[in-house]
């Protein structure tokens, strides 16, 4: 099993027949992830990729049965978006776009309270993966293997050095989930924490952090209520300066809120192994 995304899932891509598009959509394929079709307003009718495209979301869920949608269009687009596939019945919204104003992004959240199915995944992640089954994004097929370890994380690049680690330990993972580094997101740490919890096969959980927010603490605080999950986390920024951005968008610390202390300490706190370094993360989760 996996979560979010399974060999049922039905795919879209928003944005198929641009640059990025194009190039995902095709690894996408590559994988054997069930890609159904894609948007491009103005070129519906077309095919791109051998697959059909629609001008828009509701269109193409209505023609294909799609639930899950990639989302690879420019940031002054990006927002309508993510509302449009809500709208168009898509439960599973990955958008990959970085670059979208938090107003937007507010704007997003909102709009999305009306459409309760819905689950977003970024703004500006690597989406995520079901190793050996399909992918939403941009996190390399060859670097995941399959297995029980649940991977949640902020950094983009964390993710891929994380994975490739446990992949070459022979430490396979169930789905591997970037929710991305803005301020406003969509899924939390808290919240793909639930959804592994839920999921047998995921029997163990590496979470990768970093400064700005307070989001790693709610997940210690859910952690720390009881798991069944061996965990592991690892927060990233520890040497940032007080109130600089370092990074992402969200990676800002103000006074004792969104320090790397204060995360750590709450991890450990819930019980949870903190690696020093990615280097230290295969060897505590054994």
């Amino acid at each position: 099993m996996s979560i979010l995304l399974d060999a049922s899932t039905r795919v879209i891509v928003q944005g198929i027949t641009g640059r990025e598009g194009t190039f995902h959509a095709g690894q996408m394929l590559e994988m054997g992830t069930k890609v159904v079709g894609g948007t491009s307003p103005g070129k519906g009718g077309t095919t791109h990729l051998g697959l059909p495209v629609f001008n828009t979301v509701a269109d193409a869920v209505k023609a294909t049965g799609a639930n899950a949608s990639g989302i690879f269009v420019p940031p002054p687009f990006a927002a309508d978006a993510i509302m449009e596939a809500a709208a168009g019945g898509i439960s599973l919204i990955v958008c990959i776009t970085e670059g979208i104003p938090i107003q937007e992004m507010i704007k997003v959240k909102d709009f999305l309270h009306g459409y309760s199915s819905a689950r977003l995944i970024g703004a500006n992640c690597p989406g995520l993966i079901t190793p050996g089954v399909g992918k939403i994004g941009i996190i390399p097929q060859r670097i995941t293997s399959a297995g029980s370890v649940g991977l949640v994380s902020r950094s983009g690049t964390l993710t891929y050095e994380v994975a490739s680690a446990l992949t070459a330990a022979g430490m396979g993972q169930s789905t591997i989930v970037g929710i991305g580094g803005d301020p406003v997101l969509g899924l939390t740490f808290k919240d793909v924490v639930e959804l592994f919890e839920k999921d047998p096969t995921t029997t163990h959980l590496v979470l990768i952090g970093e400064i700005g927010g307070s989001d790693e603490e709610r997940a210690a605080e859910l952690l720390g209520a009881g798991t069944r999950l061996k965990t592991v986390a690892f927060v990233s920024g520890r040497t940032a300066p007080e109130g600089k951005r370092m990074g992402h968008a969200g990676a800002i610390v103000s006074g004792n809120r969104g320090t790397a202390k204060s995360k750590v300490e709450a991890f450990q706190k819930a019980g949870v192994a903190v690696a020093e370094t990615t280097d230290d993360i295969v060897g505590l989760l054994r």
